[in-house]
């Protein structure tokens, strides 16, 4: 008998912790990626009372923002609030506090971006970054998950144009109301079988004239003024391709497309180059020294040593711009550290070497990230070691070296590749050059834009002269700060009513790169969230959200929707609705 019993208790016990594990938990909302526009969208989700799951696909939140990009491109200060500027109120507040300093008196550090009396701080270390936002997460009621990449296959479970269920690599479900896409690449956005596109677009379909193929040095916006493409990006004049030089016989050095760049202004499939902001430092103490990775091929940096010698020895005079002979820009950071970024013909910009990531799987992916890794790992090491680079520019490089306290790896390298620009949503409005140069004005926004439209190069190719060229980069500043409308975070109606698009927006390529900036991520996502939450509390579908309850709660949380210069508090939504252009397509 006691046999008997003991047997119905042990089934008991099994059904009993069966039931609990299938008792899946159901969030108000699931935001899957936990990048800097995920951290505000979880923020605010916790904020206006919903529960709120945060899926981190690594084991690192924070995106470029805890990976490297601590020189903040700003575009404008005055348009960014809420959460965003909270973030960059906190950092300056972080750095207040002498025990943050390990390597730097506050005193000698000199913030370029900063001007003075501002209660922000725009220049910080990765490090700092995550402490940051950890500690703004802290009293929020946010469920974190680590480590748990979408099933891009059949992940994604939807009821008619509503999804229900996401699943993970791992075999973890969760359920949602509202779900958000914060990736950088959209990878819950295309499962879910949201339209979306990639690469460049060309000119004719929006009406613009910086998309598409971009070879010329020069270019114009729409309203005339000049974009200076390729000016700082480019090679010296009469640096040869082939590996024999004068002899097309010997084939292309590698990272060189066969062909012709393409026609001005056509559309095609590249990516703008993806690079590691690193992040450097010169202090003996805290520095891990260049090091040449085990797969090093001379070859891969040909071009860089054919590009000093095409200087003909006067290095000070062979770019438009910048103090140093080294192909970066080497942003000070605090404690000796840097941003370092992408400068001159050849540098950490691995260009053309990334068309195939947004489709690519997992596995790809990783290959791809290494290989720029290693690619770039393998510059610095030329760039501060190698014989055959000058003497003036190793030593400078060679002063310098990955950062031994600031990311996971031993080696001082981040994870995070900068993914400038991956999938892009196509929803019923569609971001253009229009909407940057303020000739069409959104009359929908739910955040502000302010940054010139930007891209980085596309692919390198051989020009009709017989040397190499790179083609794709565009610099177009000046303009004020423009509505970034709510319909370009949302997929069209028929295709999904929970979903939200924050990062990967809907946008065209040369629209995008104005868009694409940290701070502007985090004013989505937070805008995001406050969406999902008043649909939620409606019991409506996303695209029907009352915008102007949408509008006054955004206002209510210090989100900036009208760029006023005069008064950056003023908030005058009403007028570009009352007398603005509508526009997008």
């Amino acid at each position: 008998m006691k046999k008997i019993n003991l047997s119905l208790f042990l089934l008991f016990a099994f059904l009993f912790a069966s039931n609990g594990q299938n008792k899946q938990k159901s969030y108000d909302i699931v935001i899957y990626g936990g990048t800097s526009a995920g951290i505000t969208a979880a923020i605010q989700s916790s904020r206006m009372n919903k529960s709120v799951l945060l899926i981190e696909p690594t084991s690192r939140i924070g995106g470029l923002t805890t990976g490297g990009l601590g020189a903040t491109d700003i575009g404008n200060k005055k348009a960014i609030g809420g959460i965003s500027k909270e973030f960059y109120q906190n950092i300056k507040k972080y750095y207040e506090k002498p025990e943050n300093w390990n390597w730097q008196n506050p005193d000698e550090y000199e913030q370029s971006r900063n001007d003075k009396n501002e209660d922000t701080m725009w220049t910080f270390e990765p490090s700092a970054a995550l402490k940051v936002y950890q500690e703004m997460m802290r009293p929020e009621k946010i469920d974190l998950v680590y480590n748990e990449r979408l099933n891009r296959e059949s992940g994604v479970k939807k009821q008619g144009q509503k999804i229900v269920e996401i699943e993970m690599e791992s075999g973890r479900k969760f359920k949602g109301k509202m779900f958000i896409d914060a990736t950088y690449e959209g990878d819950l956005m295309a499962a879910a079988g949201v339209s979306y596109t990639y690469g460049r677009e060309s000119n004719k379909q929006y009406g613009e004239t910086l998309n598409g193929v971009q070879a010329n040095k020069l270019g114009l916006t729409l309203k005339g003024a000049i974009s200076r493409n390729n000016l700082h990006h480019n090679f010296i004049d009469g640096v040869d391709p082939y590996i024999v030089k004068g002899d097309p016989s010997s084939g292309l050095l590698p990272f060189i497309e066969k062909g012709k760049p393409g026609i001005d202004g056509h559309a095609d499939k590249g990516i703008q180059a993806y690079c590691f902001r690193m992040t450097l430092t010169d202090v003996p103490e805290n520095r891990i020294p260049f090091k040449k990775p085990d797969n090093y091929n001379e070859l891969d940096y040909e071009l860089l040593f054919r590009n000093y010698e095409a200087a003909d020895g006067a290095l000070e005079d062979m770019y438009y711009y910048g103090e140093s002979v080294v192909p970066w820009i080497n942003t000070p950071m605090p404690n000796r550290k840097t941003d370092t970024n992408n400068q001159k013909g050849f540098s950490t910009d691995f260009i053309g070497q990334n068309h195939d990531y947004p489709e690519a799987s997992y596995a790809e992916r990783e290959k791809i990230i290494e290989r720029h890794r290693d690619y770039q790992q393998g510059l610095m090491w030329t760039l501060a070691y190698h014989p055959r680079t000058p003497e003036k520019v190793r030593a400078i490089a060679s002063q310098w070296g990955t950062c031994k306290d600031e990311y996971e790896r031993e080696d001082g390298w981040q994870q995070q590749l900068y993914i400038r620009e991956a999938r892009r949503m196509v929803s019923d409005y569609v971001m253009t050059q229009r909407n940057c140069e303020g000739l069409d004005v959104a009359t929908d926004g739910i955040s502000m834009a302010g940054y010139g439209m930007d891209s980085h190069q596309v692919k390198r190719y051989v020009d009709v002269n017989g040397y190499v060229q790179n083609e794709g980069n565009v610099e177009a500043r000046g303009m004020p700060p423009y509505p970034v409308s709510y319909r370009s975070i949302v997929p069209k109606a028929e295709e999904c009513n929970n979903l939200l698009v924050p990062v990967c927006v809907s946008a065209t390529h040369i629209a995008f790169g104005s868009i694409r900036m940290e701070p502007v991520f985090m004013v989505l996502g937070q805008s995001a969230a406050t969406a999902a939450s008043l649909a939620i509390d409606s019991n409506v579908d996303i695209q029907n959200v009352d915008y102007t309850t949408l509008r006054n709660t955004l206002l209510k949380d210090k989100q900036i929707l009208v760029y006023d210069p005069n008064n950056s508090s003023a908030q005058k939504i009403d007028y570009i609705i009352n007398n603005g252009k509508e526009g997008g397509k």
